[in-house]
C-alpha cells in the first residue's frame, strides 16, 4: 500500500492517471502531447505508476501502450471504504456510471494483470487445457490452439452449452495468446467480435499475467468482464498456487452482493 500512495501524492502522476481513465492504452509521446511535459519527466512518473502497479505496459510491435489498472485502488476502497458506507456508494457509482454510459463514444479496453507463483508453462497450460479450465472457469475451453483453430467456452454442468466461440488469432506458447470472443451463431443481432490477448511474462519464480480484453461492443459487456476477469483469474491463480480452486466459485459474488 505503502507505494501505492505515495504515487497518488503527487497530482502529476493523479493527473497521468486521470488521462488513462479518460482514454487508456495511450503511449507515451500521446500522454506527453496532452500534460506539455518533456517526455524524461513524464517517464519518471509513469515508472513510479508502474511500480505501483496503478499503470501496467503492454507492448504492441514497437509501441508501449500504458493502461490504468484499477486493482490497488479497488483493494484501498475495500479495506478503508466499504465497510463503513457501501451501500450509498454503491448508488452514487451506479449514478455516475450512468451518466458515464451516454458521455462515452468508445469503449476502452479492459486490462487486468495478476501475479502467479508459477512456471510460464504451468499458466499456459492452465490457459489451454479444456479439463483445467472446467475446474476453474466453469466452462471447458476447447481447441487445438493453433493460429485460425476455432475454440469453444462450453458448460460442464451437464448441458454441454456453448456460451462463447471464437478464433485463435495467435499461439506462442508459453508467452501470448490472442483468441476472439464472438456470440454463437444464433445470437440476435449479430455484433462484431471482441479479442482477448494472455501474454504470460515469468520472472524468477513468479509469472505476471496480463489479459487485455479489447473491441469491446458496448459499456454493458466492460462492465459484466469487470466482474467476470478478476473472479475467473482468482480461481486460476488458487489452482496453480495451491493445487484446488477457491471454495465458492468467486463470480458469484457479484450476483449475491446486489
Amino acid at each position: 500500500m505503502d507505494s501505492v500512495f505515495k504515487a497518488l501524492a503527487d497530482p502529476t502522476r493523479r493527473l497521468l492517471l486521470d488521462r488513462l481513465r479518460e482514454h487508456n492504452g495511450q503511449t507515451l509521446s500521446e500522454l506527453c502531447e496532452r500534460l506539455e511535459m518533456a517526455r524524461q519527466s513524464a517517464t519518471q512518473h509513469l515508472d513510479v505508476l508502474v511500480r505501483a502497479d496503478l499503470v501496467t505496459v503492454v507492448r504492441r510491435g514497437r509501441e508501449r501502450l500504458h493502461y490504468l489498472n484499477p486493482v490497488p485502488i479497488h483493494e484501498i476502497e475495500e479495506r478503508w471504504i466499504s465497510v463503513f458506507d457501501q451501500p450509498r456508494l454503491q448508488v452514487i457509482s451506479a449514478i455516475k456510471s450512468k451518466a458515464e454510459e451516454y458521455a462515452m463514444t468508445s469503449i476502452p479496453s479492459y486490462v487486468y494483470v495478476t501475479y502467479i507463483r508459477a512456471s510460464a508453462e504451468q499458466v499456459w497450460h492452465a490457459l489451454t487445457d479444456a479439463d483445467l479450465t472446467a475446474r476453474y472457469w466453469g466452462h471447458a475451453n476447447i481447441s487445438d490452439w493453433q493460429p485460425g483453430s476455432s475454440w469453444e467456452h462450453r458448460r460442464v454442468d451437464g448441458s454441454d452449452a456453448v456460451d462463447v466461440v471464437g478464433k485463435v488469432l495467435k499461439a506462442e506458447p508459453p508467452e501470448r495468446l490472442v483468441i476472439t470472443f464472438e456470440d454463437t451463431p444464433d445470437t440476435e443481432p449479430p455484433r462484431d467480435p471482441s479479442v482477448v490477448t494472455f501474454l504470460v511474462e515469468p520472472h524468477q519464480d513468479i509469472v505476471r499475467l496480463t489479459v487485455t480484453h479489447e473491441n469491446l461492443p458496448n459499456v454493458e459487456m466492460r462492465n459484466g468482464i469487470s466482474d467476470g476477469w478478476p473472479a475467473v483469474l482468482a480461481n486460476l491463480k488458487s489452482l496453480l498456487e495451491t493445487g484446488d480452486v477457491l471454495p465458492q466459485a468467486p463470480w458469484e459474488m457479484s450476483t449475491t452482493n446486489t
